[in-house]
């Protein structure tokens, strides 16, 4: 097996075995707790320029199947595993997931003790890394490491959206359509649409105001996506628009950070980020509990307990993380308290993970249809 090693910003060096592509990457290493769902974490367009470290110990051991990915592509900038599985064994198996890793050239190192690493960013915080096959200078491909790009001020989305528009259609009856915004869109989120009555229009990350309205958008939508939502201006400017016109509104993660932009909130890097499919939410609106799916790096900075008046109504603070008191959501309101726009922090479509939260979807549509 060929050596591979691992060294952090800050010098903290790993020796393993290479697992997947051979060669050399670098990215923002950061850690996912969830046990299972590792083909959909992979091919998240939101791990864009992130080497994954995976927190399970045991990684692989169902392979890669056809009816999973979230995207087109894997996505990772590279991934690191304590103990991959030496064969696939489910029923649903193409091929192992060591294999796909090294079609699709992703970087990886296997048998480092991911328990010290993860404790290591969770201490001092998300930061670059490289992972090498060829250099055996920890030294060398720390400097190496120093001069590569920084998560911090990186507009990434327009590197991850789809080109061309596209349309999924509504299963069934059509009751609403929908111009959503690709800036790093999972699969799983239109069709959680579709299966309600929506018409998904996918549109690219560029796309204007006119580009919305052309499609006869009955609400706007914002997916997830890469990079730090202070690095945006274009698609804040766009919702800006679209919520002076009373647009409905709904967005998730990256579409969180700039639906709280677009009301005149800041945004700023959590210390490690949330990034697994277990992390406990509140829902202000219904006061329950929720098991989440998350990945984000980045935050809004929002008032908890106060509402804000905006010039498009007044905001305030949905959804909390119990871990840690981040926003987790935020509501638009009008002056009669009628609900205009929303949006979560975290992935209610959840591939995967729990589905606590595919009640959004349904509050999504009452809100297009006047009924919230």
């Amino acid at each position: 097996m060929l050596n591979a090693i691992l060294v952090l910003e800050d010098g903290r060096t790993f020796h393993g075995e290479s697992y997947g592509a051979e060669g050399e990457t670098y990215g923002e290493a950061v850690f996912n707790t969830g046990m299972t769902g590792y083909q959909e974490t992979l091919t998240d367009p939101s791990y864009h320029r992130q080497v994954v470290v995976m927190t399970a110990p045991h990684i692989g051991n169902t392979g890669i199947n056809d009816e999973d990915p979230e995207s087109r592509r894997i996505w990772v900038a590279g991934y690191v595993v304590r103990d991959p599985a030496r064969r696939a064994s489910s029923w649903r198996s193409r091929r192992s997931l060591d294999d796909e890793l090294r079609a699709q050239g992703v970087v990886g190192i296997s048998g480092i003790d991911t328990r010290a690493l993860t404790r290591h960013l969770r201490e001092r915080g998300a930061m670059r890394c490289g992972i090498s096959t060829t250099e055996t200078d920890p030294d060398a491909l720390l400097q190496r490491v120093l001069d590569s790009g920084q998560m911090a001020g990186a507009e990434l989305a327009s590197e991850v959206s789809t080109t061309e528009a596209y349309v999924v259609p509504a299963a069934g009856e059509k009751r609403f359509t929908v111009a959503a915004l690709d800036l790093g869109i999972k699969t799983m989120t239109p069709h959680r649409m579709a299966e309600r009555g929506v018409e998904v229009h996918v549109l690219p990350a560029t796309a204007s105001l006119d580009d919305i309205r052309a499609v006869g958008a009955d609400g706007l939508f914002y997916s997830n996506g890469p990079g730090d939502p202070a690095a945006t201006t274009h698609q804040i400017e766009v919702l800006q628009g679209a919520l002076a016109e009373g647009l409905p509104y709904f967005g998730i993660c990256f579409g969180n950070q700039l639906f709280g932009r677009a009301l005149g909130f800041g945004t700023y890097k959590l210390t490690y980020g949330h990034r697994g499919i277990n992390q406990p939410v509140m829902d202000r609106t219904t006061g329950k509990v929720e098991v989440t799916a998350h990945n984000h790096g980045f935050a809004v900075d929002a008032p908890l307990d106060e509402p804000t008046e905006t010039p498009y109504g007044t905001a305030s603070v949905s959804h909390v993380c119990l871990n840690d008191d981040v926003v987790e959501g935020l509501e638009l309101r009008d002056a009669d308290g009628n609900l205009k726009g929303f949006s979560v922090q975290y992935h209610p479509e959840a591939a995967a993970g729990p589905h606590d939260a595919a009640y959004l979807f349904d509050r999504f549509c009452d809100l297009m249809g006047g009924t919230d």
